[in-house]
């Protein structure tokens, strides 16, 4: 069944415009993929010239959004405009998404401080993806999967701090149930699910702090009581080394992107989960060290696309 795809360019200013090029050539003749490229027009002819990609732009189909002043497209320059224009365009994929246009959203890699001079609240696509569907912003969850690892994490982009005062039991269960469905998607009927503790050793039995036991052992015993197949708390290193789980749920950013980069670098899928709409993105930056010198590689961007294309209707 053909999978019709929304993909954004990400931050004009990045590698975003022009992995999107390389991606489409790379799948050109996929019968399985129809892709509608949310982005600036001229950003993409630019990005064209750099990399030698301008015979793939005549088989584009572009929908025209976030445009950029010539004065804000600048290869590498962290700016608002670019910021608002990566935004922008999310968003109306998204949102051509949500009226059924499509069946899922790829989106290419943003930049948070340029988005953050924009003056735009904003902490990675899940908490954009839950604003545009008018969900709470702690109901979508980020899941990255590559090495062979798939990992939600309960929380994000947010000082260690902000996010030990969030974590509640209820957010764990929601975390990890979002995990499990996204899982199903990809056939998995009773996927195996390790949960890390937030402390080491997952507190060692309080002797490292109180915060697995209140926070973490009730969310586990809940969701066993669902039925679901839950190991822990335990350790990440503990959990991680055993290779055992189809599913790990991180409790704060490092725990999860740390092994997944190692194992996969430059290569993962970062699936935004929890909302009607399906919205996966690479699981690495803009790049802008490297933006417009034509040597970004499209292989995340391209496997997020495969994801999303194999997830279950």
């Amino acid at each position: 069944m053909m999978k019709r795809i929304a993909l954004s360019v990400g931050d004009p200013n990045g590698i975003g415009p022009e992995i999107v090029l390389k991606a489409l050539e790379a799948l050109a003749g996929d019968a399985g993929l129809q892709v509608t490229v949310f982005g600036p027009a001229e950003v993409l002819r630019r990005a064209a010239r750099v990399s030698g990609l301008e015979h793939v732009l005549g088989h584009v189909d572009l929908r025209p959004c976030g445009e950029l002043p010539a004065a804000s497209a600048v290869w590498g320059e962290v700016n608002a405009k670019a910021g608002a224009s990566a935004v922008a365009c999310a968003t109306a994929a998204i949102r051509a998404c949500q009226a059924g246009e499509f069946d899922a959203v790829v989106a290419g890699p943003h930049h948070e401080t340029a988005i953050a001079q924009a003056g735009i609240a904003f902490s990675g696509y899940p908490s954009l993806l839950a604003r545009v569907c008018g969900q709470r912003e702690d109901s979508v969850f980020l899941l990255l999967v590559g090495g062979g690892l798939r990992i939600v994490h309960v929380t994000l982009h947010e000082s260690v701090a902000t996010a030990l005062a969030r974590i509640t039991p209820e957010l764990v269960v929601s975390a990890t149930q979002a995990g499990v469905r996204a899982c199903r998607m990809m056939g998995m009927a009773q996927p195996a699910v390790g949960l890390f503790g937030i402390n080491p050793h997952a507190s060692e039995g309080g002797l490292f702090g109180p915060e697995d036991e209140a926070l973490v052992v009730p969310a586990a015993e809940r969701l066993r009581a669902l039925g679901l197949n839950i190991t822990g708390p335990q350790g990440a290193d503990v959990l991680l080394a055993a290779r055992a789980h189809d599913l790990y749920v991180a409790m704060l950013h490092d725990q999860g992107h740390i092994p997944v980069k190692l194992l996969a670098p430059q290569a993962a899928s970062a699936l935004s989960i929890g909302a009607d709409v399906v919205l996966t993105s690479t699981g690495h930056g803009s790049a802008m060290d490297i933006a417009g010198s034509g040597q970004a590689r499209p292989d995340a961007l391209l496997r997020s696309m495969r994801l999303v294309a194999g997830l279950a209707p």
